[in-house]
């Protein structure tokens, strides 16, 4: 593995995390870390540069002085690179598991006896004489990750993208509860991969089809309300953009966090993260990545209030998505279509603060574009879209179409596994209260309470 310094002068984090290494973090052993360092390429001058210690103090480090002071040891750990918390000096639960008592005693059974005590209990079970103990069964077989190779390639890195679109394809019909704690062992066993060694160019895309991952891994912990864990995972996944020098998953790393803050009602917050999102997107070059962008930011613009600005944002992510090519654009943002221009637009004009009549209208017709251009596969926007266009009917006084298309979106708020889209039916929920005398309107109420309240 290159874990050498990059253009910029970085240190791969990969280095970070191998076995021997982490063990001389724990114990702020600085003189083997310093020794790691230059058996993998990191020369004396480069580590005094980083750290802004004297290359003599480096020198005697190496030659067998010990650091204590509390102050150098921040210094090397934020100027190295190092996580803090794997120097003791934040709390960390990695390096607590690593040090702990019980995991060093911890051994491997004895597998001949292990064999003849399953031998034994296959036995009874064949037979009828075991007793079966089924309220164990909820309990996990095992906690081992498989192991991983020491050295990988591109089919390696390939296999990993196909097993992230797969759980993606997953997350979007049956939510991020039916697949999220899978999305999360694939990233702990992924990010084993960044200590093979491997080409430059197999490291780079490693480090995207990370990123992607840990995308995932924050959008399917957003979508069950998990939103501290949701935050850790998108913020590796910018990091890993960054250090590949990937604007664009940088954006759609931003895009990410923007959304979570949306949802939790923190427009002011969401609004920056989509403008730092917009920087990279423009650095990208990408038409598709700006469209994202934009489109996001009118939504936010529209929950401040600001409904000029917000026309003007989707305005440009519409013009930019007309010149873009989904075809060449990167994989990790195609899923941005159509229905999503149309749907972002409609929501625009659902939420403008001085709603009327033609306001209405147009929200109506985008989101009945946008359901057309959704197949099935696409449970959880539909259910999203739904509910935004039945509780329009519903403020334009058309109670029977806000009921029936109420009900589509219930129907599948019962088959995804998605605290949002319960969340997002606060509007509904709100609307149907002021319609309780209608029968049909008091039952969809109801339902939308159970729902909810689940």
């Amino acid at each position: 593995m290159n874990v050498a310094p990059s253009s910029e002068g970085r240190i791969n984090p990969a280095v970070w995390e191998r076995p021997d290494m982490r063990r001389a973090l724990a114990a702020r052993d600085i003189i083997t870390v310093y020794r790691l360092l230059q058996r993998f390429g990191v020369s004396q001058r480069r580590i005094a540069a980083l750290t802004g210690q004297a290359p003599s103090e480096i020198y005697e480090i190496l030659k067998g002085r010990q650091v204590l002071a509390y102050y150098l040891l921040i210094r090397i750990a934020d100027g190295l690179g190092i996580p803090r918390g794997y120097m003791g000096l934040a709390y960390d639960s990695g390096t607590v598991e690593l040090l702990s008592p019980a995991a060093s005693r911890r051994s491997q059974p004895d597998e001949r006896e292990e064999v003849r005590r399953l031998l034994a209990h296959a036995a009874e079970i064949t037979v009828g004489a075991a007793v079966l103990s089924t309220a164990a069964w909820w309990q996990p077989v095992e906690g081992e990750p498989a192991p991983a190779p020491t050295q990988i390639g591109h089919i390696d890195v390939a296999r990993l993208e196909g097993i992230t679109t797969e759980l993606c394809a997953l997350d979007r019909r049956y939510g991020g509860g039916a697949c999220r704690d899978a999305v999360i062992a694939q990233v702990r066993w992924s990010q084993q991969l960044l200590l093979a060694d491997c080409h430059q160019d197999v490291g780079h895309r490693l480090h995207l089809a990370l990123a992607d991952l840990h995308n995932l891994a924050g959008w399917t912990s957003f979508d069950v309300g998990l939103y501290g864990p949701a935050r850790q995972h998108f913020t590796r996944a910018l990091e890993q953009a960054k250090y590949a020098a990937e604007p664009s998953m940088v954006a759609k790393a931003l895009y990410c966090l923007g959304r979570l803050h949306l949802h939790r009602q923190w427009a002011t917050d969401a609004l920056r993260f989509f403008q730092l999102g917009q920087l990279a997107a423009q650095e990208s070059a990408c038409e598709l990545t700006v469209a994202m962008l934009c489109a996001n930011e009118a939504w936010a613009y529209a929950e401040l209030g600001d409904i000029r600005q917000a026309l003007k944002s989707m305005g440009r992510a519409e013009d930019q998505f007309i010149r873009s090519d989904l075809g060449s654009a990167p994989t990790w943002v195609r899923f941005f279509g159509h229905a999503d221009v149309y749907a972002s637009a409609a929501m625009v004009h659902a939420i403008s603060p001085e709603q009327t009549a033609k306001d209405r209208q147009q929200a109506v017709n985008g989101f009945t574009r946008s359901l057309t251009n959704r197949g099935p596969e696409m449970a959880r926007s539909r259910a999203f879209e739904l509910t935004a266009l039945a509780t329009v009917h519903l403020q334009d006084g058309d109670l029977d179409e806000g009921v029936r298309l109420g009900h589509q979106a219930a129907d599948l708020a019962e088959q995804v596994r998605s605290v949002r889209i319960t969340d997002r039916m606060a509007p509904l929920q709100a609307e149907v209260a002021r319609h309780t005398h209608h029968a049909d309107v008091a039952d969809l109420a109801e339902r939308i309470a159970t729902l909810r309240a689940a």
